[in-house]
């Protein structure tokens, strides 16, 4: 920036005026001066010349005419140059022309007495794309319009705020890091849904394009290959044509984020291969959870399930209560009973696969489920169904189910059927087990901390089980120094079962002794059953939010969390170690800025996570290109200069200054016009006709004037 002092100082003169009078008053006296000249003409008088000569004298003095002198500094002219530093500007060697065009203009600007070149820089705005033309309304906010030279930008030309006129009224030279214009193929995402219902499939809606190609690579049977991935599994390949909406369907087959990667193969000579990849995460949800609720015989329990199961608007409830079991036969008719018949075959043959859950509350096998019925529960657990038993006496009882078909899915039997041996009655406040306090499921139950006892309430009645399976959480103490399992879950087949031997979880209910948390219990019991993925026990998970990616490991067993290994979308590996925050329980993160799947295993589990673009208006066309700024370009009256041409000498064209109204450009240069604005420092006026020489002037002529015409 140049000093004032420094600025050029030189002096004009020019010929003003400071009328005494009114421009229309003097417009006025001259015409009367001409009506008396015409009617002295008229008669032929003498003087005419002199009266003339008089009029004018007095018409000359009283416009005041004066001889002004103005000494003016002048100032510099600006020039704007704007270089874009955009997600887009990272393609290829983008940045490097746009640093080598960036210090060669700077250089030669520093060089030009009468030129001050300021440079701003335009950066990435998220979702917004390249807000270029609002960086430069912002630097000219501080740029007179009388001193702006013109504006030169570095851009690749994919620009996002385009406005109708030329900013500034001064010439745009538009300056793009490429050899010309460039092609790029790209997948556009037309509907991607982010939710997609467990059991259903999701419609995906897309086209492949190629640009800057002739008729954006329509062409008869013009098309490209596209390889679909979802969550690491075996890629499936098809062909589709270019240019047209094409539809991709993903069966969504369980809870959580399913991760769909869509690639299509590169184009001959196109800039890049970002925008070839797009990632879809879909979560899986479930629709209505459909949950059969049989409640052996009335009981003061069988309410807590119904009020839990009814107050969670997702689930649809279909709930019995055996109230008159097949031995209470009093001979009363049919036709006089107020009950409804249990539809049997309709629940555990025709419509069993239709649940998601089925909860059996204190059911005894008294013989209104023939042996088919319960082995058809059997099979649709081991088909991946979910089984919840609340057991009460009746379990120890010899019409327990553990006596039955449904045995073989079952995670523990009675210690003794018949009599009361298998059953305790005393009080004990339940406990959970080292297992217990690691699993998603009991982890962080309120009303316990590790190391304390409980303080939830009391229980009065246990199972004693034999023969367990699976994972206990929760345990009672048994009398004898030991515990006796509570809560067992266990994996059958496909499926999932809980056994809870003990049908007291109510008096959590009904706050006795400070109650507990039997709604949250049952709540995470039920979700785990339902193959909810927060609730699995043995998880790595992965996610990705703010370009840092998160890896969640859960566990039951003890051993230290092992180091994770994560595979970046381009191939790269890299190890990730994780930190304990809990029993059973580790977490890590790391940078992830590259778009498109990641992958992360501890060698046991994988998970997968995308990662989409920050930016997706940059990477919608990544191609250098003028055609979105040549309108702009030609209405300022600036040109459009290739960087990279093998024309085009030292990295950017030459700086010249231009006189306004001729040519702005050539061949190799850009100009900059001068704008001649200035700072005046200082008036001398002198005036031509001053009064003292005036009167004597008019006086004399008016005296000569009246002799003439008096002879």
């Amino acid at each position: 920036m140049h000093p004032l002092s420094a600025f050029t100082e030189h002096a004009i003169a020019a010929l003003r005026f400071a009328p005494a009078l009114p421009w229309w008053l003097l417009a006025a006296l001259a015409l009367l001066c001409a009506a008396a000249l015409a009617t002295a003409l008229w008669r032929g008088a003498r003087g005419v010349a002199w009266r003339f000569l008089a009029f004018a004298a007095l018409l000359l003095w009283l416009s005041g005419p004066r001889l002004v002198e103005e000494t003016r500094e002048t100032l510099p002219d600006i020039g704007l140059l704007v270089v874009d530093q955009s997600a887009s500007m990272g393609v290829a060697d983008r940045a490097k022309l746009a640093e080598t065009a960036r210090a060669r203009i700077e250089a030669e600007a520093g060089g030009i007495k009468d030129l001050e070149l300021r440079t701003i820089t335009v950066p990435e705005a998220g979702s917004e794309g390249t807000r270029l033309f609002a960086a430069i309304d912002r630097a000219l906010a501080d740029i007179p319009r009388a001193r702006l030279a013109g504006i030169v930008a570095i851009t690749d030309g994919q620009v996002h705020d385009i406005p109708a006129t030329p900013p500034g009224g001064a010439p745009l030279h538009v300056l793009l890091p490429a050899a010309g214009e460039q092609t790029d193929r790209r997948i556009r995402l037309i509907d991607a849904p982010s939710y997609g219902i467990v059991g259903k499939t999701v419609t995906l809606r897309l086209a492949v394009e190629d640009l800057g190609v002739p008729h954006n690579g329509l062409a008869y049977g013009a098309t490209a290959r596209l390889t679909i991935r979802r969550d690491g599994e075996p890629p499936r390949i098809e062909r589709v044509p270019l240019g047209t909406e094409q539809t991709v369907q993903v069966p969504i087959t369980r809870g959580g984020p399913t991760v769909v990667e869509l690639t299509a193969d590169p184009l001959p000579g196109e800039v890049s291969l970002l925008n070839n990849r797009a990632v879809v995460s879909i979560n899986g949800v479930r629709d209505r959870l459909r949950v059969l609720l049989v409640s052996g015989e009335p009981h003061i329990g069988e309410r807590t399930w119904r009020r839990l199961l009814k107050s969670d608007p997702a689930v649809d409830l279909v709930h019995f209560t055996i109230l008159r079991p097949p031995e209470k036969d009093d001979l009363t008719p049919l036709n006089e009973l107020a009950l409804i018949a249990f539809p049997v075959r309709e629940l555990f043959q025709v419509k069993i696969n239709d649940f998601d859950l089925i909860i059996l509350d204190r059911f005894a096998n008294r013989g209104l489920l023939p042996a088919l019925y319960l082995r058809n529960i059997a099979d649709y657990v081991r088909a991946g169904g979910a089984l919840l038993m609340s057991a009460g006496p009746e379990f120890a009882s010899p019409a327990s189910l553990a006596a039955s078909p449904l045995a073989d899915v079952l995670p523990a039997r009675p210690a003794a059927l018949g009599g009361s041996a298998g059953v305790v009655d005393a009080p004990f406040r339940p406990l959970l087990t080292p297992l217990g306090a690691r699993h998603p499921v009991t982890e962080g139950l309120p009303g316990w901390t590790p190391g304390k006892p409980p303080t939830w309430g009391s229980w009065y009645r246990r199972i004693v089980p034999a023969g367990v399976q699976g994972d206990v959480l929760m345990a009672a103490p048994d009398g004898n120094g030991g515990e006796s399992p509570l809560l067992i879950l266990n994996h059958v087949g496909r499926g999932r079962v809980a056994l809870l031997l003990s049908d007291q979880i109510w008096l959590w209910s009904r706050g006795h002794q400070g109650g507990g948390p039997q709604a949250e219990l049952l709540r995470r019991v039920a979700h785990w059953l339902m193959k909810e993925p927060e609730l699995d026990e043995n998880t790595l998970r992965a996610t990705i939010q703010a370009n840092r990616l998160a890896i969640d490991r859960r566990t039951t067993e003890e051993t230290p969390a092992p180091p994770v290994a994560v595979t970046d979308p381009d191939g790269h590996q890299s190890t990730l170690s994780l930190r304990q925050i809990g029993p059973g329980h580790a977490a890590g993160a790391m940078p992830a800025s590259l778009p498109g799947v990641w992958q992360a295993t501890d060698g046991v589990r994988t998970a997968y996570a995308a990662s989409g673009v920050a930016n997706p208006a940059e990477i919608a066309d990544l191609r250098a290109s003028a055609g979105k700024l040549a309108a702009l370009v030609r209405a300022s009256g600036g040109s459009v200069h290739w960087l990279a041409d093998p024309a085009l000498r030292g990295g950017a064209p030459a700086l010249r200054r231009t006189e306004p109204g001729r040519g702005s450009s050539g061949a190799g240069w850009i100009g900059l016009q001068r704008r001649h604005d200035h700072l005046v420092t200082g008036i001398a006026a002198l005036p031509l006709l001053p009064a003292w020489l005036a009167l004597p002037l008019l006086l004399g002529l008016a005296l000569l004037a009246w002799r003439r015409e008096g002879r």
